[in-house]
């Protein structure tokens, strides 16, 4: 090392500039990556966070609720033929003369409560997703921080696809990890629920739930979420590198003033135009992409399929197979390609727009 500095110095070459080393690239987008999570951390982070507290907020009150009125309550309920007091309630009582498929009925209703719990946070992931893509590559020429980065070696390209993986990769990722906690604390509640009132939270709660299919689900969904939010993600960062004010408003009022023309065509008898084909497979793959979830109701919608017949039919796994089969779907994939333009586009724009 002490050589390495002499002959530093005999060759007139600053010592630092021989220790400096070139920054892999993976190591620059790793970098990318921190610096959007620290600058949007409340975002991604914070608010899922917070709305799974909510959630367990509300369930504890609901609970304390129900609790209060059934030790105030003076009525009767029915259970197999039998008239129980709920003041005097005895789930384990209850529960000794459920039947094998009573049991099996109960824990997908467990199953579908801890999908509305890890719900929550996706639902408020994707408030999250729509606005941080929208101001994405605005906000940094609004205050003019695109100067500092510009002078960075780091290439227009770099920056969006960094800004990209951070919408549709690792924000799902912390947002389902909030998720998954709020959904575990929510089967705590439950069960401590049942424990208090003489049931076995293990063979009433824990053991009917099954929340690894849960999990299997919500996880397996992340690579198509990806694709699906992909031209959503790529239409808001168009529209915010080239936007030079109110990107929200032109990124809403394109597709909705197109969609309303075709209408207006559609009203006065032009042939060729389906207005609610524009508006569930264009507007709405342009502005509802980033809400985990969509691709259920897209598949639900579509012509031959019976609604909640398709969930039915496909058991445990019945979210994780109807967002896998919209992979043998064209729609899928063109709205990809059309995402995928759309995010060359805004690395263009980002490289020559300027608001001087």
């Amino acid at each position: 090392m002490n050589a390495g500095f002499d002959n530093a110095l005999a060759d007139g070459t600053p010592p630092s500039a021989t220790a400096a080393r070139p920054v892999h690239r993976t190591h620059r987008f790793r970098l990318l990556l921190q610096r959007e999570l620290w600058e949007h951390k409340g975002g991604f982070v914070w608010a899922p966070v917070i709305a799974g507290l909510v959630f367990l907020f509300v369930t504890l009150m609901g609970v304390a609720v129900g609790e209060a009125a059934m030790r105030h309550g003076d009525g009767n309920v029915t259970v197999n033929g039998r008239e129980i007091s709920i003041a005097s309630v005895d789930l384990g009582s209850i529960t000794s003369h459920m039947s094998p498929h009573d049991i099996r009925e109960f824990g997908q209703g467990l199953n579908g409560a801890l999908y509305v719990s890890a719900g929550w946070s996706l639902l408020v992931f994707g408030f999250v997703v729509f606005f941080y893509c929208l101001g994405a590559l605005y906000d940094e020429r609004r205050d003019r921080s695109v100067l500092f980065w510009k002078s960075m070696p780091v290439s227009d390209s770099e920056t969006v696809l960094s800004k990209l993986a951070t919408a549709l990769v690792v924000g799902p990722l912390l947002a389902l990890g909030a998720g998954l906690a709020t959904m575990l604390g929510f089967l705590l509640l439950v069960g401590a629920f049942a424990m208090l009132h003489g049931a076995n939270p293990i063979t009433l709660v824990w053991g009917p739930a099954d929340p690894l299919t849960v999990i299997a689900n919500l996880a397996g969904s992340l690579p198509v979420y990806v694709l699906w939010a992909l031209p959503t993600a790529g239409w808001l960062m168009l529209c915010s590198s080239w936007a030079r004010s109110k990107p929200f408003l032109w990124a809403i009022i394109v597709p909705i003033m197109a969609g309303v023309l075709l209408g207006w065509f559609d009203l006065m008898g032009a042939d060729g135009i389906d207005n609610g084909w524009y508006w569930q497979n264009v507007a709405g793959r342009l502005l509802f992409g980033t809400w985990p979830g969509t691709t259920l109701a897209y598949v639900a919608d579509q012509p031959g399929v019976h609604g909640h017949d398709v969930i039915e039919s496909m058991g445990p796994f019945a979210g994780l197979a109807a967002n896998w089969e919209l992979l043998l779907r064209p729609a899928i994939w063109i709205g990809a390609i059309a995402g995928v333009a759309m995010i060359f586009g805004a690395i263009r724009l980002r490289r020559y727009r300027d608001d001087n």
